[in-house]
């Protein structure tokens, strides 16, 4: 009986030490994954204070898009030096409740939602966030961090600035990427000379820059652009305009 007893008390002891040689790279990994949780996460504030005042110099989009065409043309131009009426536009057909949100359209996701995922309900904040530090894609990791990333910028940044930004580096025709770039490829003129209607017609590719023109509007375009002018007309009356304008 007293050798079971003392078998017992070895066999105990035994796994007693193996837990504790075991809890101390444990204690060790997860000590070094917080770590590394708390240098991404301080890194990404770092990025998002700098890109509030410096101009990113690149996006993943317009690095491969140069890789896959050989070249890209994109200028940057201050907020001040794009017609008005380019900037009304944009948020009409983009993102309507663009003053009215923090970064996150709940209302906008359930309308999507409730239409069967048929159109999306991404803010341009999300959409800045989306091409200046992610990727494109649809992946879920991307989306998680979109989501996490956009309440910063929108925190950090003003609204005047995200626009800025992402009226620079979104994609508004193959390999065409910004206001400058698309109003001269387009229309002939500088971002400061477009009419409304010139306007309202590049803010309609925007969900599909790579299959449809500004230049060469189809019928079903010729048609969103003209709701969009309206648009951008209604919330410089109804005061929709007011985080971004004077």
């Amino acid at each position: 009986m007293a050798k079971a007893v003392k078998k017992t008390r070895k066999s105990k002891s035994g796994r007693s030490w193996i837990k504790a040689r075991l809890a101390q790279p444990l204690r060790w990994l997860r000590r070094w994954i917080l770590r590394g949780l708390f240098a991404v996460a301080l890194g990404a504030v770092l990025l998002v204070l700098l890109f509030s005042v410096v101009n990113p110099p690149t996006t993943h989009t317009i690095w491969s898009e140069k890789r896959r065409l050989g070249d890209v043309d994109q200028e940057w131009v201050p907020l001040e030096d794009i017609a008005p009426v380019l900037v009304r536009s944009v948020v009409a057909a983009e993102d309507a409740r663009f003053c009215q949100h923090w970064g996150i359209d709940v209302q906008a996701i359930r309308a999507a939602l409730a239409e069967g995922g048929q159109r999306g309900g991404s803010t341009l904040s999300q959409q800045v966030v989306k091409n200046v530090f992610l990727w494109q894609g649809r992946s879920w990791g991307r989306k998680a961090l979109e989501t996490l990333l956009t309440p910063l910028v929108e925190a950090i940044w003003s609204k005047r600035r995200i626009l800025e930004v992402y009226l620079n580096v979104a994609e508004m025709d193959e390999g065409i990427f910004g206001a400058e770039a698309a109003a001269r490829n387009y229309f002939g003129v500088g971002p400061d000379a477009l009419t409304p209607r010139q306007a309202a017609l590049i803010a309609a590719v925007l969900p599909n820059p790579k299959q449809r023109s500004a230049a060469r509007p189809s019928q079903n375009l010729k048609r969103r652009a003209t709701k969009i002018q309206d648009g951008a007309a209604t919330i410089r009356a109804d005061g929709r305009a007011g985080c971004f304008e004077d």
